[in-house]
């Protein structure tokens, strides 16, 4: 089974566009699968989250806000053995409210809610030797900013009263860092074989964080906070294994183990991380997509995420995940196609934590994921 070059880029396209929602802060998955398009491409896309997190234990409805988050990405074969790309996406996050009037997570007309952005913008550099081989690496900028409010008796240590963090407040305005990425891929093109690796380290943000707290009117405390958003390794793999069929595959470990973050204040007053994380992520997608005819084309997959320990924090109580996935392409001519995905997500129960007090169960809970892409090859 053999492929000419622009059909095995257009079943490329297949694999299924639907956003992430992996563990701790993870979203985008940080794919470079556009940098390793034939010739010369650019693409860009939105993927929307509505997910519903729930704990009946606590009386909580939903917490879990819906959240969009757009990705683009140019390459350019310079030359037959160098290329270059610019990828742009928002890698980690978090868009929680807890409602109002539920005594657990609010007080005095206000709740308990978080917002966390991130925004990459990667640089690469290809070399390709061959057919077969890629050698890439580049530069990373990455920005960080967060605004979180603690709420409600879960902030009330049960065996300390005095240790109050309801009506804590945290912001992070904008502040920006570099990393770099660094990987290989193999490649077979008249079969549509292909296997990448890619190392990305760990973006190391020293920011300025204003902590307030309702309790102390007027005071205002100005502290540096370390943020380090972790090293990742994603292995992407694909075949042909039927004529108009392909197979695909992506693993991707995310170092969370010891993350944390630590405000002066917060970790003063109460002993406490605002943000912790115990265990390293592990996920991993499958899926098939076909080629039905010169115009059509689409994919179906599977998904698993490992999660990053249980318990967790307030700000994300859920642990891990199972999804399905279905993608579509049409492709009115060769050089471009207009691409749409959907995927159902069964979210993990998790035990909900502040400090080292368990506050409650979160259970039953899932998403559905949109996402919309343009590919344009030139």
């Amino acid at each position: 089974m053999k492929l000419n070059k622009i059909y095995s880029a257009i079943l490329l396209s297949t694999l299924p566009l639907t956003p992430a929602l992996a563990a701790g802060l993870d979203r985008s998955g940080q794919s470079i699968a556009a940098f390793l398009q034939p010739g010369n491409y650019a693409e860009a896309g939105i993927s929307i989250l509505d997910p519903k997190v729930q704990s009946n234990q606590l009386k909580v409805n939903d917490m879990a806000e819906d959240y969009y988050f757009p990705s683009a990405a140019i390459k350019v074969q310079a030359t037959d053995q160098i290329s270059l790309g610019l990828l742009y996406d928002q890698p980690y996050g978090a868009d929680s409210l807890y409602p109002n009037g539920n005594p657990v997570f609010s007080a005095n007309g206000e709740a308990t809610r978080v917002e966390v952005k991130t925004q990459n913008l990667t640089a690469l550099i290809g070399y390709q030797p061959n057919k077969n081989w890629n050698f890439y690496a580049g530069p990373v900028w990455q920005t960080v900013e967060a605004n979180i409010q603690l709420r409600g008796l879960a902030y009330i240590s049960p065996t300390d009263p005095s240790q109050v963090l309801s009506g804590y407040n945290i912001e992070v305005d904008q502040e920006e860092a570099f990393g770099w990425l660094a990987g290989f891929a193999y490649q077979i093109p008249e079969i549509a074989l292909k296997a990448a690796v890619t190392y990305r380290s760990e973006v190391k943000h020293e920011a300025t964080s204003k902590e307030t707290h309702n309790l102390m009117p007027g005071a205002v405390f100005l502290n540096d906070v370390e943020a380090v958003t972790p090293q990742s390794v994603n292995i992407d793999l694909q075949s042909g294994i039927a004529k108009n069929t392909l197979a695909f595959a992506n693993i991707r470990w995310v170092h969370w183990d010891q993350f944390a973050v630590t405000p002066t204040f917060l970790k003063t007053a109460s002993g406490n991380n605002l943000i912790d994380y115990s265990d390293d992520q592990w996920s991993a997608t499958v899926g098939v997509g076909r080629k039905f005819n010169s115009h059509w084309s689409g994919s179906a997959s599977v998904g698993y995420d490992s999660g990053a320990g249980n318990p967790v924090t307030t700000l994300g109580p859920t642990e891990g995940y199972w999804t399905v996935g279905l993608g579509g392409q049409y492709s009115p001519a060769e050089n471009y196609f207009i691409q749409a995905g959907v995927k159902y997500f069964w979210l993990g129960d998790a035990t909900a934590r502040t400090g080292t007090t368990n506050v409650g169960e979160f259970e039953d809970n899932y998403a559905l994921g949109y996402g919309l892409k343009i590919g344009y090859r030139f």
